[in-house]
């Protein structure tokens, strides 16, 4: 028998995929959004599995970039070449993780651009009611391996979470000193789901996190319990992504090897308290281990935008000096 440290499996193990992304957009003078750019960068997961993959596989583009719900007229995806440097392995939530940072990132700096309120504003690139079909002459779409007949990409399904989760935080309420809400809403793995976060900044400018709340529609739901749990269980996996999740690499291997140097979110750092609520839904069943991760990174960024009127634009916090 072979016994690993937790030190041999940190270091030899499968890790999640680096991300770079570069958003531009154009308004009207009106502060319309008539056009957005969006390039992705990373390595592949395939990269662990076949020689010389460079740039994303098709079915990860999938995963929060080519199905992005935004009402824009003129939509411009991109993705760029990008060569693994280590193994890349699936992490819970996969690309939607850098991909729902990045696009609700940006949403909310539009906001603040256009002098709107965040929630309003996400409601708006939103837009109406409709069914998307990201497949084009070009791509497929795989949709998680389901029918996109029986489980559409409905916009109008995201902007009900989005709704019911500012309803549940207390959305345009009078915050005490210090204290901001952000928003964030994502589709994956077939749910929707929407996080409210509510932070501060310490006097050392450190980042607190008081409160999280998070939406899901997830269709058919038969035991609720156990997506309140993952829920929940999301809202702190989220959180140590944001706060401190990192591997770094130096003189060809792994630095980090236990918890003292890749920490995970502790019970002095934890929300007060995480609120889930699960939508009434006749639609079939969707996912519920993987899609409530990828709002809460965006949700506490921007409601620390919201606290501080400072922009962060990288992951993770510590390395701002946030935590």
């Amino acid at each position: 028998m072979v016994a690993w440290s937790r030190e041999d499996d940190i270091r030899h193990g499968y890790f999640h995929s680096v991300s770079a992304q570069y958003f531009r957009a154009g308004m009207d003078e009106d502060g319309t959004t008539l056009s957005w750019l969006q390039r992705s960068s990373f390595p592949s997961i395939a990269s662990t599995f076949a020689p010389g993959v460079t740039g994303p596989s098709g079915f990860e583009l999938d995963l929060g970039l080519l199905d992005a719900p935004w009402n824009v007229p003129n939509m411009r995806i991109e993705t760029c070449d990008a060569k693994a440097h280590v193994r890349i392995g699936w992490l819970r939530s996969v690309c939607n993780v850098f991909h729902a940072f990045g696009a609700c990132g940006f949403v909310d700096e539009l906001a603040y651009a256009k002098g709107m309120d965040p929630k309003e504003h996400l409601l708006e690139m939103i837009g109406p009611a409709r069914k998307i079909d990201p497949a084009n002459d070009e791509a497929k779409y795989t949709n998680y391996g389901h029918d996109l007949a029986k489980h559409p990409v409905d916009t109008g399904r995201l902007s009900a979470v989005a709704e019911k989760v500012a309803d549940m935080a207390g959305w345009g309420r009078e915050l005490p000193e210090g204290h901001g809400l952000g928003i964030a809403v994502h589709r994956s793995f077939v749910s929707y789901v929407a996080a409210v976060a509510e932070v501060s900044v310490d006097e050392q400018g450190k980042l607190i996190v008081h409160e999280l709340w998070i939406a899901i529609d997830a269709g058919t739901v038969v035991n609720p319990d156990r997506v309140h749990s993952q829920l929940e269980g999301a809202g702190i996996f989220g959180m140590s992504l944001a706060l401190h999740g990192e591997i770094t690499t130096e003189n060809g291997g792994v630095v980090e090897g236990n918890f003292d140097t890749y920490p995970m979110i502790r019970m002095s750092e934890a929300p007060a308290e995480i609120h889930s609520h699960i939508m009434e839904s006749d639609a079939p069943p969707g996912g519920v281990g993987e899609p409530g991760v990828p709002p809460v990174a965006p949700a506490i960024v921007n409601a620390y935008f919201a606290a501080s009127g400072k922009r962060v634009r990288e992951l993770p916090l510590r390395n701002a000096g946030l935590t």
